[in-house]
Formats: structure tokens, sequence, C-alpha cells
């Protein structure tokens, strides 16, 4: 069974109330799907299923392969350098989050 080996670069273990949407999709004008948030810095980017793929860019541009799902119901994260998921206990809380522009498109 693959374990993560980075959980010591967790820094985020309580999620904000609230997300205006992926950042950087917002400042570029972009649309994204799904929102993830880094555990390290909490930066809020876009799932793989949205054009600029903002959550894994900011995972490959550093020290920062976790992230956690801001979805509704959703309460996963995942290892970008391990390639496994997992729930992380520590990490509590959620996060209003407004509708993907995606959707209603």
């Amino acid at each position: 069974m693959t374990r993560c080996t980075h959980l010591d670069k967790i820094e985020i273990t309580e999620l904000p109330a609230e997300s205006a949407g992926c950042e950087d999709c917002l400042r570029e004008g972009g649309v994204w799907l799904h929102l993830r948030i880094c555990l390290t810095c909490g930066h809020v980017g876009c799932c793989d299923d949205s054009p600029n793929r903002h959550a894994t860019a900011h995972a490959a541009s550093g020290e920062h392969p976790l992230i956690h799902s801001l979805e509704p119901g959703e309460e996963w994260s995942y290892c970008y350098l391990d390639d496994v998921g997992m729930i992380i206990r520590e990490v509590t809380g959620q996060t209003r989050i407004p509708p993907s522009p995606m959707l209603s498109r």
C-alpha cells in the first residue's frame, strides 16, 4: 500500500470559511470546475478537469505536494509526489464556494 511521505508539509489544518474561487482563474479571467486547496500555503486552485489545471501547476512549481478538495461533501486529500489519495483527519472545516463557472455556461 502506497503511503504519503509528505505529511510534514501540512501547514493548513483548518479550511477557510469561504473562497471566491480559483485564485489564478480569477486573476486571469479563466473558469474552473472544482476547487482544491494547497495544504502547505492555502493557495486555492482548479482541478485537472478545468482548462488551466492550476492546482496541479501550483504543486509542480514548488514544495507543495498536498491538496484537499474544497467541494461540498468531499473530505479527500491527495499527494502529487506519492500519487496517493487519503483522508487527513487533522484537516477540518468546510469552505463556502461559488458555483463553478463551467457549469453555468
